[in-house]
């Protein structure tokens, strides 16, 4: 019941090659919008977070049917970006979603970029959030140390990375008299699935194909982020994608998207055509 009063949240999966695809739907509005979370679907799916997600995502709430995919819950070993983008557009044909407009966040950025380039049709506005064309030095370090760290299953020493590296100080001195919350039930769902999509993202590469997306995109990053890059990677995409928007916080990181008073405004009247 809370559930409906507050933003018409449900929870369920679609079958995307005999593997079940978590994902979340709230909001309002008559126009689809899909949300591709980042790296932590690796650890956990979106079951069971159809509130928290709402409550992030509440302001899009209004004026869209707000779709949030995890990835399936059975990936090929060799799975990449580009093979998770066709595995998102099944899912959206499954689920009548003919065109919509689109977030990517970090790895979801990755995700969606191919989307783009494979299926046009299906994107109206494209933002991609916090993430990168091509892999670099910062990712291969922080992305490769995570990998370690899962394949050891120290799953609360990598939640609790994630955590620093995504965040300003500003946000963890608040944040980290929590972590023993945050890390209590940190183990994965499954340790194989959180590997397969670290290794897509140390391999992904679209950059030599952006320049093939032809819908209105909006580049968000921080010149501070500690896991993709800074403001250089975020003005290569958007060199590299003609006609695209371009906006950089100089005083936020990776979480700026969580962080930033302004995101949520900014986001709102991309997707509004403002």
């Amino acid at each position: 019941m809370l559930k409906k009063l507050l933003g018409n949240i449900n929870e369920s999966a679609v079958e995307v090659d005999s593997s079940a695809m978590d994902y979340v739907t709230f909001g309002r509005g008559e126009k689809p919008l899909v949300i591709i979370p980042g790296l932590s679907d690796g650890l956990k799916t979106v079951k069971g977070t159809g509130l928290k997600l709402w409550f992030m995502y509440r302001f899009l709430a209004r004026d869209f049917k707000v779709y949030v995919f995890s990835r399936k819950n059975e990936l090929e070993t060799d799975c990449t970006t580009r093979d998770m983008a066709r595995d998102l557009a099944a899912a959206m044909e499954s689920l009548g979603i003919t065109t919509a407009e689109i977030m990517g966040i970090s790895q979801g950025g990755m995700i969606s970029q191919w989307l783009a380039i494979d299926y046009p049709a299906k994107i109206n506005r494209l933002a991609i959030v916090v993430s990168l064309a091509r892999q670099n030095e910062t990712m291969q370090e922080v992305i490769g140390s995570w990998f370690k760290m899962a394949r050891e299953e120290l799953y609360s020493e990598l939640v609790i990375d994630m955590m620093e590296k995504k965040h300003t100080e500003k946000y963890l001195k608040r944040v980290r008299p929590f972590y023993w919350l945050i890390t209590r039930n940190s183990n994965t769902q499954s340790k194989e699935r959180f590997l397969i999509q670290a290794q897509s993202c140390l391999t992904h590469d679209a950059y030599q194909e952006l320049s093939t997306i032809k819908s209105p995109t909006f580049i968000i990053g921080g010149r501070g982020d500690r896991i993709v890059g800074g403001e250089e990677v975020q003005q290569e995409m958007a060199e590299a994608i003609a006609g695209s928007e371009l906006f950089v916080y100089p005083d936020q990181g990776h979480g700026a998207y969580i962080e930033a008073k302004d995101f949520s405004e900014r986001l709102l009247n991309f997707f509004r055509g403002k």
